[in-house]
């Protein structure tokens, strides 16, 4: 594949400015390589995450719904929408950002709450249990929520970076180096011409 120049006049000058340039996207090159490489094993170590919480999720809602079909059975749907009127939320949430190697996502924290009991109020004992499996099932979701973003944006942002690495080095890097080459053999050839033309003139006064 040829190897397009950049447009520059082939001076001393020009030749160190583009070495300078050449260092300089040589060190953003490893550097972009180096983040790279923390970003995939960042994405390979939440898709371990995301498939162990997911699987956690999947049987703690199991679960849920299985008092839940329980507590329908003793109660019946009218006696249970009656009864969460007047019961407090038994999961507590926070969300803050995070950030990490310049990606943010939002970081989950809960708790489910020590419950008040309404069993003593005419319902049924199962009533209290399917409330604490809905809020454990619901903390598990929000988790898996909160690693299925991060995953997302980690993902995209290695995409990013695998782009402006190969930008880099199959692009604009080969460009800088074969300008630079074509600079120093354009200053060797007229450093050798002048070379030539000085013997030339010695050679005119000696005779």
């Amino acid at each position: 594949m040829t190897v397009k120049r950049i447009k520059a006049a082939p001076t001393k000058n020009t030749l160190l400015q583009l070495k300078r340039q050449l260092n300089f996207l040589q060190q953003g090159h490893s550097l972009l390589e180096r983040k790279r490489e923390l970003l995939t094993r960042l994405v390979y170590q939440r898709i371990g995450e995301y498939r162990e919480i997911r699987d956690q999720a999947h049987q703690a809602v199991k679960l849920a719904y299985h008092w839940l079909s329980l507590l329908q059975m003793r109660m019946g749907s009218r006696a249970i929408n009656q009864t969460v009127l007047g019961v407090q939320q038994v999961l507590e949430l926070k969300v803050l950002p995070r950030r990490n190697l310049g990606v943010e996502f939002p970081s989950v924290s809960g708790e489910v709450k020590p419950l008040n009991p309404v069993g003593l109020l005419g319902t049924d004992p199962s009533f209290d249990d399917t409330r604490r499996h809905f809020g454990e099932a619901s903390l598990l979701l929000a988790k898996m929520g909160e690693v299925s973003m991060s995953l997302n944006r980690l993902i995209a942002e290695q995409r990013k970076a695998q782009k402006r690495v190969n930008a880099l080095r199959y692009n604009i890097i080969p460009q800088y180096k074969e300008t630079i080459k074509f600079i120093e053999n354009a200053l060797e050839e007229e450093e050798r011409n002048a070379l030539f033309q000085v013997k030339v003139l010695r050679d005119q006064n000696r005779i």
